[in-house]
């Protein structure tokens, strides 16, 4: 079964697909209402799901009942080179498969560039102590995201 979490995600997807726009309006408190939750569960997933990371921006007005656009934001060239800015000197293997999944999912990246970015950037494949993984895998990341830049 589906964590709810993926369900506010999934519904929302959903509204911003089918919509004329590329953003829907709705009333924070009505969504969780629709789905039982607390309206800091929607919160969670407006923070951890629809950010810039993931080609998305949150605006919220507070007042008739406190309503949230949702922007769906076109990630470009110029997302990327923000992205290796962002990176620092490390990076976890599930940021930096979020990201892959974000370049994928906005056809940046083809599924086989994602699979072996991802394979690459796997723990298991870095033959580093655990410590320096996350900075080896930065390293190669950048690499790839600049490539990915300049093409």
């Amino acid at each position: 079964m589906a964590k709810l979490s993926d369900l506010i995600e999934d519904f929302l997807k959903k509204l911003i697909n089918e919509a004329d726009e590329e953003y829907i309006e709705i009333q924070r408190n009505a969504l969780a209402n629709i789905f039982k939750c607390a309206p800091s569960q929607i919160n969670y997933v407006l923070e951890t799901r629809f950010d810039i990371n993931n080609g998305y921006v949150i605006e919220s007005r507070r007042g008739s009942g406190g309503y949230i656009k949702i922007i769906k934001k076109p990630i470009s060239k110029e997302w990327v080179s923000d992205i290796i800015e962002s990176i620092g000197d490390s990076i976890t293997e599930s940021k930096s498969r979020m990201y892959i999944d974000t370049l994928y999912n906005h056809n940046l990246i083809t599924d086989r560039e994602a699979k072996l970015m991802k394979v690459v950037l796997n723990d298991k494949i870095l033959s580093v102590p655990q410590y320096k993984k996350p900075i080896l895998r930065a390293m190669l990341f950048k690499v790839m995201l600049t490539e990915l830049a300049n093409y």
